[in-house]
Protein backbone atom coordinates (compact mmCIF):
# COMPACT_ATOMS: atom_id res chain seq x y z
CA UNK A 1 0.00 0.00 0.00
CA UNK A 2 2.95 2.26 1.05
CA UNK A 3 4.57 1.48 -2.39
CA UNK A 4 1.27 2.38 -4.54
CA UNK A 5 1.07 6.04 -2.82
CA UNK A 6 4.79 6.52 -3.69
CA UNK A 7 3.83 5.39 -7.30
CA UNK A 8 0.56 7.36 -7.10
CA UNK A 9 2.75 10.76 -5.95
CA UNK A 10 5.36 10.28 -8.72
CA UNK A 11 2.79 10.30 -11.29
CA UNK A 12 0.67 13.08 -10.24
CA UNK A 13 3.93 15.30 -10.75
CA UNK A 14 4.74 13.65 -13.83
CA UNK A 15 0.87 15.13 -15.09
CA UNK A 16 1.68 18.24 -13.49
CA UNK A 17 5.13 18.92 -15.00
CA UNK A 18 3.55 17.91 -17.84
CA UNK A 19 1.02 19.85 -18.19
CA UNK A 20 3.09 23.10 -17.14
CA UNK A 21 5.14 22.44 -19.83
CA UNK A 22 2.79 22.19 -22.39
CA UNK A 23 1.34 25.28 -21.16
CA UNK A 24 4.31 27.37 -21.05
CA UNK A 25 4.60 25.97 -24.69
CA UNK A 26 1.74 27.25 -26.24
CA UNK A 27 0.55 29.59 -23.56
CA UNK A 28 -1.03 33.12 -24.76
CA UNK A 29 1.79 35.57 -24.55
CA UNK A 30 1.75 37.79 -21.74
CA UNK A 31 0.30 41.71 -22.15
CA UNK A 32 2.75 44.11 -24.23
CA UNK A 33 5.00 40.74 -24.39
CA UNK A 34 4.10 39.83 -28.58
CA UNK A 35 5.75 43.13 -30.68
CA UNK A 36 5.41 42.84 -34.56
CA UNK A 37 6.97 45.24 -36.57
CA UNK A 38 4.92 46.10 -40.25
CA UNK A 39 6.46 46.63 -43.11
CA UNK A 40 4.83 47.85 -46.23
CA UNK A 41 6.32 46.57 -49.80
CA UNK A 42 4.32 47.80 -52.62
CA UNK A 43 5.11 48.21 -56.26
CA UNK A 44 7.73 46.37 -58.33
CA UNK A 45 10.45 43.99 -56.56
CA UNK A 46 13.81 45.30 -57.11
CA UNK A 47 17.22 45.50 -55.08
CA UNK A 48 15.34 48.92 -53.54
CA UNK A 49 13.14 46.29 -51.86
CA UNK A 50 15.81 44.05 -50.92
CA UNK A 51 17.56 47.11 -49.00
CA UNK A 52 14.31 47.84 -47.26
CA UNK A 53 13.85 44.36 -46.36
CA UNK A 54 17.43 44.07 -44.75
CA UNK A 55 16.88 47.63 -42.78
CA UNK A 56 13.53 46.26 -41.25
CA UNK A 57 15.32 42.56 -40.00
CA UNK A 58 17.85 44.59 -38.63
CA UNK A 59 15.06 47.36 -36.94
CA UNK A 60 13.51 44.19 -35.85
CA UNK A 61 16.18 42.86 -34.07
CA UNK A 62 17.48 45.94 -32.44
CA UNK A 63 14.03 46.54 -30.76
CA UNK A 64 13.39 43.44 -30.27
CA UNK A 65 10.61 42.74 -31.87
CA UNK A 66 8.80 39.27 -32.17
CA UNK A 67 7.52 39.05 -35.27
CA UNK A 68 7.85 40.79 -39.14
CA UNK A 69 4.75 40.93 -40.72
CA UNK A 70 4.99 41.76 -44.49
CA UNK A 71 2.04 43.91 -46.08
CA UNK A 72 2.39 42.55 -49.42
CA UNK A 73 0.80 44.10 -52.73
CA UNK A 74 3.67 43.48 -56.14
CA UNK A 75 2.92 42.66 -59.86
CA UNK A 76 6.75 40.78 -59.57
CA UNK A 77 10.06 42.23 -60.11
CA UNK A 78 13.31 40.95 -60.68
CA UNK A 79 14.22 37.42 -60.20
CA UNK A 80 17.46 38.17 -58.63
CA UNK A 81 16.12 40.48 -56.04
CA UNK A 82 13.52 38.48 -55.02
CA UNK A 83 16.11 35.52 -54.14
CA UNK A 84 17.60 37.81 -51.81
CA UNK A 85 14.61 38.47 -49.98
CA UNK A 86 13.64 34.81 -50.10
CA UNK A 87 17.26 34.07 -48.91
CA UNK A 88 16.78 37.11 -45.68
CA UNK A 89 13.28 35.54 -44.88
CA UNK A 90 14.24 31.78 -44.98
CA UNK A 91 17.41 32.67 -42.98
CA UNK A 92 16.02 35.35 -40.59
CA UNK A 93 16.16 34.64 -36.60
CA UNK A 94 12.63 36.47 -36.12
CA UNK A 95 9.60 34.39 -37.77
CA UNK A 96 8.41 36.52 -41.24
CA UNK A 97 4.88 36.51 -41.87
CA UNK A 98 3.01 38.09 -45.18
CA UNK A 99 -0.45 39.15 -45.52
CA UNK A 100 -1.58 39.62 -49.45
CA UNK A 101 -3.16 43.11 -49.29
CA UNK A 102 -5.51 45.19 -49.23
CA UNK A 103 -8.63 43.99 -51.51
CA UNK A 104 -7.52 44.29 -54.63
CA UNK A 105 -4.05 43.96 -53.72
CA UNK A 106 -1.64 40.99 -55.87
CA UNK A 107 1.16 38.55 -55.00
CA UNK A 108 2.51 37.86 -58.63
CA UNK A 109 5.15 36.26 -60.42
CA UNK A 110 8.03 37.25 -57.41
CA UNK A 111 5.35 38.02 -54.78
CA UNK A 112 4.24 34.29 -55.40
CA UNK A 113 8.04 32.91 -54.17
CA UNK A 114 8.26 35.64 -50.86
CA UNK A 115 4.65 34.71 -50.25
CA UNK A 116 5.63 30.38 -50.31
CA UNK A 117 8.60 31.58 -48.07
CA UNK A 118 6.57 32.79 -45.48
CA UNK A 119 6.42 31.11 -42.11
CA UNK A 120 2.31 32.08 -42.09
CA UNK A 121 0.67 33.37 -45.16
CA UNK A 122 -2.41 35.02 -45.59
CA UNK A 123 -4.37 36.91 -48.21
CA UNK A 124 -7.69 39.18 -48.18
CA UNK A 125 -10.90 38.61 -49.58
CA UNK A 126 -10.85 39.54 -53.58
CA UNK A 127 -6.72 38.88 -53.69
CA UNK A 128 -4.91 36.80 -56.27
CA UNK A 129 -1.80 34.79 -56.57
CA UNK A 130 0.68 33.21 -58.84
CA UNK A 131 1.75 34.06 -62.65
CA UNK A 132 5.18 33.07 -61.52
CA UNK A 133 6.75 32.27 -64.78
CA UNK A 134 9.89 33.97 -65.78
CA UNK A 135 9.95 36.48 -68.39
CA UNK A 136 12.70 38.81 -69.55
CA UNK A 137 13.39 42.16 -67.94
CA UNK A 138 11.01 44.20 -70.55
CA UNK A 139 8.00 41.39 -69.61
CA UNK A 140 8.66 39.58 -73.34
CA UNK A 141 9.20 35.54 -73.44
CA UNK A 142 12.52 34.04 -72.90
CA UNK A 143 13.90 32.40 -75.92
CA UNK A 144 13.21 28.90 -76.00
CA UNK A 145 16.57 27.21 -74.22
CA UNK A 146 16.93 29.90 -71.85
CA UNK A 147 13.50 29.98 -70.82
CA UNK A 148 13.97 25.76 -70.13
CA UNK A 149 17.05 26.91 -67.91
CA UNK A 150 15.35 29.82 -66.09
CA UNK A 151 11.92 27.97 -65.76
CA UNK A 152 13.56 24.51 -64.44
CA UNK A 153 15.66 26.75 -61.99
CA UNK A 154 12.63 28.60 -60.50
CA UNK A 155 10.73 25.22 -60.01
CA UNK A 156 13.17 24.09 -57.82
CA UNK A 157 13.57 26.90 -55.84
CA UNK A 158 9.76 26.85 -55.33
CA UNK A 159 9.36 23.20 -54.95
CA UNK A 160 12.00 23.35 -51.90
CA UNK A 161 10.16 26.89 -50.26
CA UNK A 162 6.83 25.05 -50.72
CA UNK A 163 8.09 22.21 -48.92
CA UNK A 164 10.09 23.87 -46.32
CA UNK A 165 6.76 25.52 -45.32
CA UNK A 166 4.82 22.28 -45.45
CA UNK A 167 2.40 23.98 -48.48
CA UNK A 168 0.87 22.52 -51.89
CA UNK A 169 3.98 22.06 -53.44
CA UNK A 170 2.20 20.55 -56.74
CA UNK A 171 0.60 24.36 -57.42
CA UNK A 172 3.65 26.23 -56.96
CA UNK A 173 5.40 24.40 -59.74
CA UNK A 174 2.44 24.79 -62.04
CA UNK A 175 2.45 28.76 -61.39
CA UNK A 176 5.56 28.59 -62.48
CA UNK A 177 5.55 26.24 -65.39
CA UNK A 178 1.72 27.15 -66.54
CA UNK A 179 1.68 30.57 -65.24
CA UNK A 180 -1.49 29.95 -63.64
CA UNK A 181 -3.05 32.45 -60.80
CA UNK A 182 -5.98 31.94 -57.77
CA UNK A 183 -7.82 34.20 -55.83
CA UNK A 184 -7.74 34.03 -51.93
CA UNK A 185 -10.37 31.80 -51.36
CA UNK A 186 -9.15 28.81 -53.73
CA UNK A 187 -5.55 29.86 -52.30
CA UNK A 188 -6.52 28.58 -48.64
CA UNK A 189 -8.57 25.76 -49.89
CA UNK A 190 -5.68 24.47 -51.96
CA UNK A 191 -3.28 25.22 -48.93
CA UNK A 192 -1.26 27.66 -50.85
CA UNK A 193 -1.68 30.08 -48.26
CA UNK A 194 -2.78 29.21 -44.54
CA UNK A 195 -6.01 31.25 -43.80
CA UNK A 196 -7.89 34.49 -45.08
CA UNK A 197 -7.76 37.56 -42.85
CA UNK A 198 -9.72 40.98 -43.90
CA UNK A 199 -6.58 43.41 -42.40
CA UNK A 200 -4.35 43.81 -40.49
CA UNK A 201 -5.48 43.20 -37.01
CA UNK A 202 -7.80 39.95 -38.16
CA UNK A 203 -4.37 38.67 -39.48
CA UNK A 204 -2.74 39.19 -36.05
CA UNK A 205 -5.79 37.92 -34.32
CA UNK A 206 -6.20 35.08 -36.04
CA UNK A 207 -1.92 33.91 -35.80
CA UNK A 208 -2.36 34.54 -32.53
CA UNK A 209 -4.78 32.31 -32.08
CA UNK A 210 -3.18 29.53 -34.20
CA UNK A 211 0.56 30.64 -32.87
CA UNK A 212 3.59 30.99 -34.12
CA UNK A 213 6.91 29.56 -33.61
CA UNK A 214 10.08 31.43 -31.84
CA UNK A 215 13.33 29.62 -31.30
CA UNK A 216 11.17 26.40 -31.61
CA UNK A 217 8.43 27.46 -29.02
CA UNK A 218 4.68 28.18 -30.15
CA UNK A 219 3.23 31.16 -29.27
CA UNK A 220 -0.35 32.37 -28.56
CA UNK A 221 -1.34 35.69 -27.73
CA UNK A 222 -4.58 37.58 -27.75
CA UNK A 223 -5.89 40.38 -29.86
CA UNK A 224 -5.30 43.01 -26.95
CA UNK A 225 -1.37 41.58 -26.27
CA UNK A 226 0.08 42.74 -29.15
CA UNK A 227 1.70 45.83 -30.08
CA UNK A 228 2.16 47.09 -33.56
CA UNK A 229 4.79 49.09 -35.28
CA UNK A 230 4.82 50.57 -38.53
CA UNK A 231 8.54 50.50 -40.04
CA UNK A 232 9.11 54.29 -41.95
CA UNK A 233 11.30 53.82 -44.73
CA UNK A 234 13.76 56.19 -44.99
CA UNK A 235 14.75 59.01 -48.17
CA UNK A 236 17.40 56.21 -49.68
CA UNK A 237 14.38 53.99 -49.94
CA UNK A 238 11.84 56.79 -51.82
CA UNK A 239 14.83 57.77 -54.12
CA UNK A 240 15.71 54.10 -54.99
CA UNK A 241 12.36 52.28 -55.20
CA UNK A 242 11.74 55.35 -57.73
CA UNK A 243 14.74 55.06 -59.72
CA UNK A 244 15.28 51.32 -59.42
CA UNK A 245 11.28 50.50 -60.06
CA UNK A 246 11.68 47.65 -63.67
CA UNK A 247 9.67 49.68 -66.20
CA UNK A 248 12.21 53.01 -64.96
CA UNK A 249 15.25 51.27 -65.37
CA UNK A 250 14.56 49.72 -68.69
CA UNK A 251 13.77 53.54 -69.67
CA UNK A 252 17.18 54.59 -68.05
CA UNK A 253 19.02 52.16 -69.77
CA UNK A 254 17.61 53.50 -73.32
CA UNK A 255 18.33 56.69 -71.83
CA UNK A 256 21.62 55.92 -71.44
CA UNK A 257 22.60 54.66 -74.30
CA UNK A 258 20.73 57.36 -76.59
CA UNK A 259 22.58 59.90 -74.19
CA UNK A 260 26.23 58.26 -74.96
CA UNK A 261 25.10 57.90 -78.74
CA UNK A 262 24.36 61.40 -78.85
CA UNK A 263 27.77 62.73 -77.16
CA UNK A 264 29.70 60.75 -79.43
CA UNK A 265 27.71 61.84 -82.75
CA UNK A 266 27.87 65.89 -81.49
CA UNK A 267 31.25 66.31 -79.38
CA UNK A 268 31.09 69.04 -76.93
CA UNK A 269 27.43 68.92 -75.99
CA UNK A 270 27.40 67.83 -72.95
CA UNK A 271 24.18 67.43 -71.39
CA UNK A 272 23.66 64.05 -73.35
CA UNK A 273 26.79 62.81 -72.18
CA UNK A 274 26.20 63.61 -68.30
CA UNK A 275 22.48 61.81 -68.77
CA UNK A 276 23.54 59.41 -70.60
CA UNK A 277 26.76 58.25 -68.41
CA UNK A 278 24.18 58.62 -64.98
CA UNK A 279 21.29 56.70 -66.67
CA UNK A 280 23.37 53.74 -67.97
CA UNK A 281 25.01 53.55 -64.70
CA UNK A 282 21.83 53.51 -62.70
CA UNK A 283 19.94 51.24 -65.21
CA UNK A 284 22.31 48.47 -65.13
CA UNK A 285 22.72 48.21 -60.98
CA UNK A 286 18.23 48.53 -61.40
CA UNK A 287 18.49 45.77 -63.67
CA UNK A 288 20.98 43.79 -61.40
CA UNK A 289 23.91 43.89 -63.91
CA UNK A 290 25.96 45.63 -61.48
CA UNK A 291 26.01 44.67 -57.63
CA UNK A 292 24.75 47.58 -54.98
CA UNK A 293 28.79 48.36 -54.53
CA UNK A 294 30.16 48.27 -58.05
CA UNK A 295 27.42 50.79 -58.96
CA UNK A 296 27.74 53.20 -55.95
CA UNK A 297 31.30 53.07 -56.76
CA UNK A 298 30.80 54.04 -60.30
CA UNK A 299 28.48 56.73 -59.54
CA UNK A 300 30.74 58.70 -56.96
CA UNK A 301 33.84 58.38 -59.85
CA UNK A 302 31.47 59.90 -62.13
CA UNK A 303 30.76 62.54 -59.78
CA UNK A 304 34.27 63.15 -59.18
CA UNK A 305 34.85 63.01 -62.72
CA UNK A 306 32.45 65.72 -64.06
CA UNK A 307 33.89 67.86 -61.40
CA UNK A 308 37.17 67.70 -62.89
CA UNK A 309 35.44 68.24 -65.77
CA UNK A 310 33.96 71.55 -64.85
CA UNK A 311 37.17 73.08 -64.27
CA UNK A 312 38.19 72.61 -67.96
CA UNK A 313 35.04 72.86 -69.73
CA UNK A 314 32.80 75.45 -70.35
CA UNK A 315 29.59 73.62 -69.39
CA UNK A 316 27.30 76.52 -67.52
CA UNK A 317 26.87 74.30 -64.32
CA UNK A 318 25.36 71.04 -66.11
CA UNK A 319 28.33 69.09 -65.43
CA UNK A 320 28.12 70.16 -61.48
CA UNK A 321 24.81 69.31 -61.53
CA UNK A 322 24.95 66.06 -62.66
CA UNK A 323 28.08 65.80 -60.77
CA UNK A 324 25.79 66.67 -57.34
CA UNK A 325 23.20 64.39 -58.48
CA UNK A 326 26.07 61.29 -59.67
CA UNK A 327 27.43 61.73 -55.34
CA UNK A 328 24.09 62.00 -54.00
CA UNK A 329 22.54 58.58 -55.57
CA UNK A 330 25.85 56.84 -55.61
CA UNK A 331 26.31 57.60 -51.98
CA UNK A 332 22.75 56.31 -51.03
CA UNK A 333 23.34 52.95 -52.85
CA UNK A 334 26.74 52.46 -51.40
CA UNK A 335 25.97 53.68 -47.89
CA UNK A 336 23.58 52.33 -46.01
CA UNK A 337 21.60 54.46 -43.79
CA UNK A 338 22.57 54.12 -39.73
CA UNK A 339 24.93 51.89 -38.38
CA UNK A 340 27.13 50.21 -39.89
CA UNK A 341 26.17 52.69 -43.06
CA UNK A 342 26.53 56.54 -42.76
CA UNK A 343 23.78 58.65 -41.40
CA UNK A 344 21.67 60.80 -44.55
CA UNK A 345 22.51 63.91 -42.44
CA UNK A 346 26.29 63.27 -43.50
CA UNK A 347 25.97 62.36 -46.98
CA UNK A 348 23.80 65.39 -47.56
CA UNK A 349 26.35 67.25 -45.78
CA UNK A 350 28.68 65.80 -48.04
CA UNK A 351 26.95 66.50 -51.30
CA UNK A 352 26.03 69.94 -50.53
CA UNK A 353 29.32 70.92 -49.49
CA UNK A 354 30.67 69.73 -53.06
CA UNK A 355 27.60 71.43 -54.26
CA UNK A 356 28.93 74.81 -52.89
CA UNK A 357 32.17 73.96 -53.98
CA UNK A 358 31.29 73.81 -57.79
CA UNK A 359 28.91 77.00 -57.80
CA UNK A 360 31.52 79.21 -56.94
CA UNK A 361 33.73 77.02 -59.49
CA UNK A 362 30.45 77.58 -61.98
CA UNK A 363 30.21 81.56 -60.45
CA UNK A 364 33.48 82.00 -61.31
CA UNK A 365 34.13 80.84 -64.69
CA UNK A 366 30.70 82.69 -65.34
CA UNK A 367 31.67 85.95 -65.09
CA UNK A 368 34.92 85.44 -66.58
CA UNK A 369 33.19 84.69 -69.45
CA UNK A 370 31.05 87.66 -69.51
CA UNK A 371 33.69 89.59 -69.05
CA UNK A 372 35.27 88.25 -72.34
CA UNK A 373 31.93 88.77 -74.21
CA UNK A 374 31.97 92.41 -72.97
CA UNK A 375 34.75 92.58 -75.78
CA UNK A 376 33.47 90.70 -78.03
CA UNK A 377 34.97 87.55 -80.61
CA UNK A 378 37.58 89.61 -80.83
CA UNK A 379 38.27 88.78 -77.18
CA UNK A 380 39.54 84.69 -78.61
CA UNK A 381 42.29 86.36 -80.46
CA UNK A 382 45.32 84.58 -79.70
CA UNK A 383 43.66 82.04 -77.63
CA UNK A 384 44.67 78.19 -78.31
CA UNK A 385 42.67 75.43 -79.88
CA UNK A 386 42.04 72.21 -81.63
CA UNK A 387 40.42 70.99 -84.68
CA UNK A 388 37.39 68.57 -83.40
CA UNK A 389 36.16 67.64 -87.02
CA UNK A 390 36.63 68.58 -90.77
CA UNK A 391 33.84 67.87 -93.06
CA UNK A 392 34.54 68.77 -96.54
CA UNK A 393 35.29 72.41 -96.50
CA UNK A 394 33.92 72.93 -93.13
CA UNK A 395 35.80 72.85 -90.37
CA UNK A 396 35.20 72.47 -86.39
CA UNK A 397 37.22 73.68 -83.74
CA UNK A 398 37.45 73.47 -79.83
CA UNK A 399 38.60 76.97 -78.10
CA UNK A 400 38.40 77.64 -74.57
CA UNK A 401 36.13 74.98 -74.01
CA UNK A 402 33.51 76.37 -76.79
CA UNK A 403 32.84 74.59 -80.19
CA UNK A 404 33.02 77.37 -83.22
CA UNK A 405 33.01 77.20 -87.02
CA UNK A 406 36.60 78.32 -88.16
CA UNK A 407 38.45 78.82 -91.31
CA UNK A 408 42.04 78.74 -92.11
CA UNK A 409 43.67 82.16 -93.21
CA UNK A 410 46.06 80.08 -95.28
CA UNK A 411 43.00 78.29 -97.09
CA UNK A 412 44.16 74.89 -95.92
CA UNK A 413 41.97 72.56 -94.20
CA UNK A 414 43.58 71.29 -90.92
CA UNK A 415 43.36 67.38 -90.18
CA UNK A 416 40.96 66.64 -86.66
CA UNK A 417 43.55 67.03 -83.49
CA UNK A 418 45.25 69.75 -85.16
CA UNK A 419 46.85 72.15 -82.72
CA UNK A 420 45.45 76.23 -83.70
CA UNK A 421 45.34 79.58 -82.65
CA UNK A 422 43.21 82.55 -83.32
CA UNK A 423 44.13 85.11 -85.52
CA UNK A 424 40.29 86.78 -85.92
CA UNK A 425 37.12 86.74 -86.18
CA UNK A 426 34.09 86.98 -89.32
CA UNK A 427 31.27 86.94 -88.15
CA UNK A 428 30.32 84.04 -85.86
CA UNK A 429 33.22 82.61 -87.60
CA UNK A 430 36.90 82.20 -86.15
CA UNK A 431 40.02 82.63 -88.53
CA UNK A 432 42.75 80.62 -87.44
CA UNK A 433 46.53 79.14 -88.29
CA UNK A 434 48.14 76.16 -87.73
CA UNK A 435 49.77 76.15 -84.38
CA UNK A 436 53.64 76.01 -84.89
Amino acid sequence: MRYCKKCSGLIYCLIITTMLFLSSSAAPASAGEVSVLLLEIEGGISPAQVHLLEDALEQAGDDDHDLLLLKLDTPGGLGTSMREMVKLIMNSDIPVCVWVGPEGAHAASAGTFITASAQVAAMAPGTSIGAASPVSSSGDDLPETMSRKVTGDMVSLIKGIARKRGRNVEWYVKSVQDGISVDAQDAVTLNIVDFLALSVEDFLEQLGARGFLVAGNKVKFLKDEVLTVKYEPGLRYLVLSWLLDPQIAYFFILGGMLGLFFELSHPGTILPGVLGAFCLVTGLYAMSVLPTNAAGLLLLLLGAVLFVLEIFIVSYGLLSLGAVISLFIGSLVLFREGSPGLPLGTILGTVLTFAAFAGIIVYLVAKSQISKSGVGLQGMVGLDGEVIELRGERMKVRVRGEIWNAEADDKIFYEPGTAIKVIDSRGLTLIVLKKI
